[in-house]
């Protein structure tokens, strides 16, 4: 199988963000030598995922259920379109048997995206919905396991009991590669533990706007380091302000390279060995 340059493991090209221009968004990302893995935060964009996973070579897609998803949370209109967009509403899903069927796809690589997210809870509900995020993060925890395929986590101002939620199910992490933790944002410590409970580390292009996350990424493995641009959202600095595209994930292992003090053409060839080492791909 021929390989990429390069591998954005994290990005969302199925989102509304790009219903004015996805062919040719795709097809530049293609030719460019970038290979991506379109992430899935509901039930209707895990489904697209896997229909452009299906059309293009190159293209891969993860299925998930995002724990914004699981209460009523802010609307995003990058993602979910304009039509309904402004303020909070009840988007709560539950994973069910049609989040089996499509994970069970060959081209699904990736269970999420998933995990603890406690920065947006709905007022007043807190507890109520960090205990429903927990819930549908261990259903989707236990999907991962069954179909030895590994988790894409996205966590923020939960990495504590995120880590306790992997200890408390060790059993049914693959120590050799359990998943990816999206848009790493913790401590040196917490990558620490994440590493030895079996985890890769993804870094986009806020590396590209801030130094606050180098220690973090200077201490992650080699062999654990990914790629991503979250597409559409944080773009790299030289485009700051407007979408990203899988297309920049370039600028992204530029920083990383000199982050870490090594070449373009390594961080390069790396990233692409480590992100077909954990999604298994051959």
């Amino acid at each position: 199988m021929n390989r990429p340059e390069l591998f954005d493991v994290h990005t969302h090209l199925q989102f509304a963000a790009y219903d004015q221009d996805r062919e040719e968004v795709i097809k530049h990302t293609l030719e460019t030598g970038v290979w991506a893995v379109n992430v899935g935060t509901r039930l209707d964009t895990s489904r697209a995922a896997i229909e452009l996973a299906e059309k293009y070579s190159g293209l891969y897609a993860a299925v998930g259920l995002h724990p914004v998803h699981t209460h009523e949370s802010f609307h995003d209109a990058e993602e979910l379109g304009s039509s309904t967009a402004g303020g909070f509403g009840s988007r709560d899903e539950e994973i069910g048997e049609e989040y089996f069927r499509l994970a069970a796809h060959p081209k699904v690589v990736a269970i999420g995206e998933c995990g603890l997210d406690y920065f947006h809870l709905p007022e007043g509900r807190e507890k109520e919905a960090k205990a429903k995020q927990r819930s549908e993060f261990l259903k989707q925890i236990e999907l991962s396991a069954e179909l030895k395929k590994p988790l894409m986590i996205h966590c923020r101002q939960a990495f504590g009991d995120l880590i306790a939620m992997f200890e408390e199910n060790r059993k049914l992490l693959d120590p050799a590669r359990a998943g990816v933790i999206h848009f790493f944002t913790g401590s040196k410590e917490e990558a620490q533990k994440l590493v030895n409970l079996g985890f890769y580390f993804s870094f986009g292009g806020v590396l590209t706007i801030t130094g606050d996350y180098d220690e973090a990424v200077i201490s992650v493995p080699a062999d654990r380091i990914l790629l991503e641009t979250d597409a559409p959202y944080v773009a790299p600095r030289s485009h700051r302000g407007r979408r990203n595209e899988p297309l920049y994930v370039k600028e992204v292992a530029e920083r990383l390279a000199e982050i870490r003090s090594v070449s373009y053409g390594e961080i390069a060839e790396s990233t692409v060995e480590n992100a077909f080492r954990i999604f298994n791909i051959t």
